[in-house]
């Protein structure tokens, strides 16, 4: 019979690095108060694409605490005996945010346009008006703007930066960003676009019944050659049984 996890260990699923924990929350607040470092918020899809590229496996391999996004991940490491809740990372990192702006933390937003980050700010900014923002950059930055960018940034000594780039694009650059240190880094995928209004996230029903994917689907069509990897990793992990 499968037992909730004590404390948060580390183990794999498809051979990449997951951390089974019994609050996230408080992970990532035990992090912060270690010294600070990487999450990456794991799903069944970044971790087909991360077998494929090795720059994002090392990524998510050297992230301090990664935590299972997705359902697929979850049913995995159910089989592996450990009895696990999903984890949205949207969820952790408003999380962060609410502490964030209760302790006085130090804020840095990157990525998604220039429009959503200026929405995203505003009402950010209105529903937590304790933030307090070190800096605030949209994704779409001229090539030779990012060094400066991510001088500034560190040199800002964040307590909470949320990254939304996209994967793998945000996971990488954070693990390699130049003179990172302290503070929760974090990358968030399409989560500002959601807290700017521009995109609804799935109905709380169909969290329940694990088909975000397919709510995702049908506001982006396009995704539908990523879902592919759905099917895949659920095979791959049937067939290690």
């Amino acid at each position: 019979m499968a037992a909730t996890a004590p404390e948060s260990v580390r183990t794999g699923v498809l051979g990449v690095p997951v951390n089974v924990s019994p609050d996230v929350f408080q992970a990532a607040l035990a992090l912060h108060a270690g010294g600070g470092g990487q999450i990456v918020t794991l799903n069944a899809e970044m971790t087909m694409a991360a077998r494929l590229d090795p720059e994002l496996g090392s990524a998510i391999a050297a992230a301090d605490l990664v935590i299972p996004d997705g359902a697929g991940v979850v049913w995995a490491l159910g089989l592996q005996g450990y009895r696990v809740r999903r984890s949205p990372g949207i969820e952790l990192a408003r999380e962060l945010l609410v502490h964030a702006a209760s302790k006085g933390w130090r804020v840095a937003l990157v990525g998604a346009s220039p429009a959503v980050m200026e929405r995203l700010t505003t009402r950010l900014g209105q529903e937590l008006p304790g933030l307090k923002f070190v800096l605030t950059a949209h994704g779409y930055q001229r090539e030779e703007a990012w060094p400066g960018l991510e001088q500034q940034l560190v040199g800002a000594r964040p307590d909470l930066v949320l990254v939304a780039l996209g994967i793998p694009r945000q996971e990488t650059w954070i693990q390699r960003l130049p003179g990172r240190r302290g503070g929760i880094w974090m990358g968030v995928g399409g989560s500002f676009d959601v807290w700017a209004g521009v995109k609804k996230r799935a109905p709380s029903w169909m969290g329940a019944l694990q088909i975000e994917w397919l709510y995702r689907l049908i506001q982006e069509p396009s995704r539908w050659r990523r879902m592919l990897a759905l099917p895949e990793f659920a095979w791959a992990v049937l067939r290690q049984q």
